[in-house]
């Protein structure tokens, strides 16, 4: 599906010149010449991205930008402008701004800008289209203990209406427990807003959480209705509270305790029916001794308290984790999914992680793009972590699936131990799919072909789960059917 653009510009030459260029690489294109009009055409059609004019004849492109914040109207906007100045540039991000463009401009900018854009937006939506396939429990990847009980808390919390403070270190996936408290909610079905209140300035923090009325402060030109507001019946999630200054933190409690705010500027008091999730990865009790957070906060937030793992400790979710991501990863490129052979999972979970699940993210695109491959191999990992060293005790001859457990973690064996048939058996079987994976560069139909077997059987049950996130992958790529 292409992008649709919509081109706001009151030149008719830039309109003219945009439209040919964006539809030239095959986006859908809409032009119009006037601020009020675009909030027409936005209001009424599906638009993914806008070009606008920051100098407009009547309504100008931010008072655009402010409109479309005030009517919850989220659409990722270049603005484009002669007269670019950081003030401004912060002034526009502020307001939801996606980038800044100087006239005259360059087509091979706007070009590189859309391609990067229109990749993202891709990413977004395979992420979304796999939330929907597998439920939470597809996002959470992981079968450690670790990971099993913290489902557990989950489902015990989601359904009351306890506060919940979420803590974990950055990239633990603290923002996935929250959706997943959300959605097992009886609120599930109202708005879930998000709040970053370390990428708030502190001077506008107020007025994002609480509003503000027309006249409070320089720059208020109309009434902004405040993310609590908005979250009204539904939930918002509080991340990185940690970061909220003290000032903050004591109007927040004041809100939480009456469940009621007041407009920065305002002189009514609104009623809310808001839960409260809140995540930081600061250890608060730490914060409340040096004097930077409130111990009274820290208990209206955390009548329930749960803390996502980090990755090191639950390292058997690796390979889990990492053929989720190599599956999600080649439908959003557009290819073959890779193997991560046994070497290279074992290699992988030496690391200490300490970007945890967004690192290891992050290192399988790198590994998958740099590489040519079928197969991600040791060899590999070693470049994109060349501090690992390789250990004789995790080779490939000592790595199979349980046998026993039937769980979906991973036994080493000794062959020169005495071990059942049935372990030997399985051993044999690993080793024959994973020849005839790297033999077939990973085409399952092909792999079913020569082995005389059904495609389940080729791959998913045998050598998960260092592949089964990749099978899936891989069968909706080879168009040969599940």
């Amino acid at each position: 599906m292409p992008l649709h653009i919509l081109i706001v510009d009151d030149e008719p030459q830039i309109r003219n010149t945009l439209s040919g260029l964006l539809s030239d690489l095959g986006y859908a294109t809409l032009a119009c010449a006037s601020g009020e009009e675009a909030l027409e055409i936005i209001q009424q059609q599906s638009i993914d991205l806008i070009f606008l004019d920051l100098r407009l004849t009547g309504m100008s492109g931010m008072e655009v930008l402010q409109r479309m914040r005030d009517q919850n109207l989220v659409i990722p906007t270049f603005m484009i402008s002669a007269h670019a100045d950081i003030n401004l540039a912060v002034q526009a991000t502020r307001l939801g701004a996606y980038n800044l463009l100087e006239k005259p401009l360059q087509p091979e900018r706007v070009v590189l800008e859309v391609k990067h854009f229109a990749e993202r937006m891709a990413l977004e939506r395979e992420r979304d289209t796999l939330r929907q396939r597998a439920g939470v429990s597809e996002e959470m990847i992981g079968e450690s203990p670790a990971m099993i009980e913290l489902r557990k808390a989950i489902s015990k919390a989601a359904p009351s209406e306890a506060r919940v403070l979420i803590t974990g270190e950055n990239g633990t996936g603290k923002e996935l427990v929250a959706e997943a408290l959300h959605r097992q909610s009886l609120r599930k079905d109202k708005p879930f807003v998000r709040v970053n209140c370390a990428a708030i300035p502190r001077e506008l923090i107020e007025s994002e959480l609480f509003g503000h009325e027309k006249g409070a402060f320089t720059g208020a030109t109309r009434r902004k209705i405040g993310l609590i507001e908005q979250a009204n019946g539904g939930t918002i999630f509080l991340d990185e509270i940690g970061d909220m200054s003290l000032d903050t933190q004591a109007k927040l409690l004041r809100v939480l305790q009456q469940n009621e705010l007041m407009r920065v500027g305002g002189t009514q008091t609104i009623r809310f029916d808001v839960r409260v999730i809140s995540a930081t990865n600061k250890e608060l009790n730490a914060e409340i001794s040096a004097g930077r957070f409130r111990e009274d906060l820290y208990f209206r937030i955390s009548v329930i308290p749960i803390e996502v793992p980090p990755l090191r400790n639950r390292l058997a979710d690796l390979p889990l984790l990492a053929g989720h991501f190599l599956a999600q990863l080649a439908a959003a490129y557009g290819r073959r999914a890779k193997l991560l052979t046994p070497e290279a999972a074992q290699l992988l979970m030496q690391h200490h992680w300490p970007g945890n699940v967004r690192e290891l993210r992050n290192i399988i695109e790198r590994l998958m793009i740099m590489n040519d491959e079928p197969a991600i191999t040791a060899e590999y990992v070693h470049q994109a972590l060349p501090n690992l060293t390789s250990s004789p005790a995790l080779s490939s001859a000592s790595l199979a699936p349980a046998a026993v457990s039937g769980d979906h973690g991973y036994a080493l064996l000794d062959t020169n131990s005495d071990f059942p048939l049935r372990d030997r058996l399985e051993k044999f079987e690993y080793d024959l799919l994973l020849k005839f994976f790297e033999l077939t560069k990973g085409n399952v139909s092909e792999m079913a072909r020569r082995l005389r077997t059904d495609r389940a059987n080729a791959v998913c049950a045998p050598i998960a789960p260092i592949c089964t996130a990749s099978c899936s992958a891989t069968t909706s790529n080879d168009n040969s059917g599940v």
